[in-house]
């Protein structure tokens, strides 16, 4: 099954957004290398290596930087938002700053402390559905404070929550046995928040580093497993979500995550920007490259808007706030697509 238009649009706006954020911040002037002295320094010793692949070394330090900084875009607001967009979830925190201070059971806390405790000593394999067992029982004791958690990704279905903590795929060393531990008491409070619920917490990595290059949307979870620390020790295979499993889940197709690099592809070329450029010049709205343009890249709202543009204009007429909207880009300066001038100019179509 393929994903909704409404789906592919809003991955391709993500899409843009990033792009456009990440060229704003793209270091073509290298006069203003970043300052670091002490890898310069190091570097120097590779200069036979990297000669003829990077224009400098201090060029290479600052594209090093941006790199860095589109790892971190993506870690932190593309592959969420896309997980947000396939579910129909969102970002839920159970922090004291936002949903107030939550609570379990002391016969809960101690739960999840001989969990972790076995888990670390090697006393027990990972095995969800003891550990569920141990957590959700009925008990009456006193209450204690649960540790702030949050989950990228919550789902509140009719007889089931699902939260989704997105990592990085390369977490660090020694990671793993917080990460249990905030799971634990992550689920914890959802089963006392909704008690007549199914509580499913998740740990999701958007693809396997691991994986040939040649066949990016694969996955070995056990070859995974093995290549970070004490992951195996900690997490049951069903607690993860890994690759094309994570978006699948997501979506509840198959196939999610090639549609997902499909899109990118599409708009992520060389060209990317000359045709930035052409969409966000009204001129060319009555132009037929212009529609073919928006449909390559899956901007189905603004393609509407341009079929129905006569109709569109006929009711405007002089109606000072519409022409307004209408005669706003349909871009920000951030490449944040104008979803408000949308729903305004959709509501003149009959």
């Amino acid at each position: 099954m393929t994903l909704s238009n409404i789906q592919k649009e809003r991955i391709a706006t993500e899409v843009i957004k990033t792009l456009i954020n990440r060229f704003d911040k793209f270091p073509e002037d290298t006069s203003v290398n970043r300052n670091a002295p002490f890898h310069e320094a190091f570097l120097n010793a590779f200069a036979e290596e990297l000669k003829g692949k990077v224009p400098s070394i201090p060029f290479f330090i600052t594209l090093s930087s941006w790199l860095h900084g589109l790892n971190t875009t993506l870690g932190q607001q593309f592959f969420e938002n896309i997980a947000h967009h396939l579910s129909n979830g969102e970002k839920r925190e159970y922090t004291g700053k936002r949903l107030g201070s939550q609570y379990i059971t002391r016969g809960q806390k101690d739960s999840i402390s001989q969990i972790i405790t076995e888990l670390s000593n090697s006393q027990q394999l990972p095995d969800l559905a003891r550990e569920n067992s141990m957590l959700f029982q009925e008990e009456h004791t006193p209450q204690t404070k649960a540790i702030d958690f949050s989950a990228d990704v919550f789902i509140h279905e009719r007889g089931t929550i699902t939260a989704i903590e997105l990592k990085s795929v390369r977490p660090n060393a020694g990671e793993m046995r917080g990460e249990k531990q905030k799971i634990l008491e992550g689920k914890a409070v959802l089963h006392k928040l909704f008690p007549d619920k199914q509580i499913r917490f998740y740990i999701g990595f958007p693809f396997d580093p691991t994986e040939d290059p040649n066949t990016p949307t694969s996955y070995d979870k056990d070859r995974f497993f093995d290549s970070i620390v004490n992951m195996s020790k900690y997490f049951a295979k069903e607690e993860v979500l890994l690759s094309s499993e994570l978006w699948d889940f997501l979506s509840g197709e198959n196939h999610t995550m090639e549609q997902i690099l499909e899109i990118i592809n599409a708009i992520s070329t060389p060209e990317f920007l000359t045709k930035f450029y052409f969409l966000v010049n009204e001129n060319n709205r009555g132009k037929e490259a212009y529609r073919k343009q928006l449909k390559d890249w899956y901007l189905f709202s603004e393609l509407l808007l341009i079929e129905n543009d006569t109709l569109i204009k006929g009711r405007i007429q002089e109606n000072k706030v519409w022409t307004k909207y209408y005669n706003q880009s349909i871009f920000n300066a951030q490449g944040i697509y104008n979803y408000e001038r949308y729903y305004i100019l959709k509501s003149l179509i009959p």
